[in-house]
């Protein structure tokens, strides 16, 4: 017998993200009852709650993708006034959609590999079950600043 059968993917033919397998959510939390200020370092009290799901490298034994649904804490300073969240910039970028895992993947398969943006969109779905738009990936080279030392 053969020591591996191929199984085909699951998702070849599907045309609509909508179709596409539903994610493993996994859950983080974080928030603080109290956080200091970036501002002026005063201890501040929790205000409210905030939500954000982020999209991670996928499951690979389940066919899945993966998102992460964090909950962190909102603040309020009444020294200075200002209101600020919870640092979630070790799993993020502030405004992001996808983790730094699967933005340095993405870069490293374009600048590294030499994948053509589709092609790298592509590998990240059949590959890492994380769909991230070829014109998101064209964006995240560009930031990067590889595109044009690559070039030159």
């Amino acid at each position: 017998m053969p020591p591996g059968k191929y199984v085909p993917d699951c998702t070849e033919g599907i045309r609509h993200v909508e179709d596409l397998p539903t994610p493993l959510v996994k859950r983080r939390s974080r928030t603080y009852r109290r956080h200091a200020c970036p501002r002026c370092g005063h201890r501040c009290y929790r205000d409210n709650l905030g939500r954000r799901i982020l999209h991670d490298l996928g499951h690979l034994l389940g066919d899945r993708p993966c998102d992460l649904h964090v909950v962190y804490s909102r603040h309020y300073c009444a020294d200075c006034g200002l209101y600020f969240s919870a640092n979630l910039s070790d799993l993020a970028p502030s405004g992001s959609h996808y983790t730094h895992r699967v933005i340095a993947l993405a870069v490293r398969l374009v600048v590294e590999d030499g994948l053509p943006y589709r092609a790298a969109s592509w590998h990240l779905w059949r590959d890492q079950r994380v769909f991230v738009p070829f014109a998101t990936l064209q964006n995240w080279v560009e930031a990067a600043g590889e595109k044009s030392s690559r070039a030159g």
